[in-house]
């Protein structure tokens, strides 16, 4: 199923002062498209932002607080790449769903080692795109409902320095939190949690992005490369996130 563009109906219905409502940020030139995504994601219950170029667009999610940014690659003012990048860069956690009218390879390989959580070519299914939003919002209801208490279990794991508290999906170094993206979270959280397992990168895609993306595991490198510079003290020896040399990466078991 592709998408199909229809206008907004003008007797389309909304939620309103919902404290459920989801802020969504989506940064899309193609003013049809926009009208297509704000009616599923006001079916969802979100309160959409919208902007039509990068250089706003950007400036929209550094300054407000959302909880999914849906970002196109093709924008004028700034591609949608280098916001990633930026906001990665800044260390804005926010999840990213990259959208793109291209089918290459190299798209997809950037977007995602640049810190985007999901990506989606167009056309797209609609059930899909709704899909993928529901399994970002689930996430961040897992987080929240951990920090409210609603969970009674707890985890925290400690490795010197590194506390991982699952709980309330933070990391911290020497009391200092480490401020991670949801798919960093889950990287370190999969592989601390089997000190001394080694998961191979295509096992680690299945795991953490929750589906397969053939072809793509040397993204894993990316991610990999990224979580060592923030919880490393020395990323060229790491201490605690391992290469398993001929099969991937495994936490250490030693410490």
């Amino acid at each position: 199923m592709s998408v199909e563009i229809f206008k907004v109906k003008q007797n389309h219905i909304t939620k309103t002062n919902d404290i459920n409502m989801k802020k969504v940020l989506v940064v899309e030139d193609d003013h049809d498209i926009v009208d297509l995504l704000e009616i599923h994601l006001k079916d969802m219950n979100c309160d959409l932002s919208k902007s039509y170029e990068g250089i706003e667009g950007l400036e929209k999610a550094l300054t407000g607080d959302y909880d999914l940014i849906i970002l196109d690659v093709m924008l004028p003012g700034k591609d949608g790449l280098e916001i990633c990048r930026e906001l990665r860069s800044k260390n804005i956690v926010t999840p990213i769903l990259m959208l793109t009218a291209r089918s290459e390879e190299i798209d997809k390989i950037l977007g995602l080692e640049f810190g985007a959580d999901d990506y989606m070519t167009k056309p797209f299914s609609v059930r899909e795109f709704v899909a993928r939003v529901k399994a970002i919002f689930r996430i961040t209801e897992m987080s929240l409902n951990k920090k409210n208490g609603k969970d009674q279990g707890k985890l925290i794991m400690e490795f010197g320095d590194l506390i991982i508290d699952m709980d309330k999906r933070k990391v911290s170094i020497q009391n200092q939190r480490i401020d991670l993206s949801p798919k960093e979270f889950d990287l370190l959280s999969l592989l601390a949690a089997k000190p001394g397992k080694s998961y191979s990168r295509t096992q680690i895609l299945n795991l953490v992005w929750g589906y397969d993306f053939d072809g793509y595991e040397h993204t894993v490198n990316s991610h990999i490369n990224r979580l060592r510079s923030k919880i490393e003290p020395d990323i060229q020896t790491p201490s605690y996130i391992l290469t398993s040399w001929g099969i991937g990466y495994r936490f250490n078991e030693d410490l």
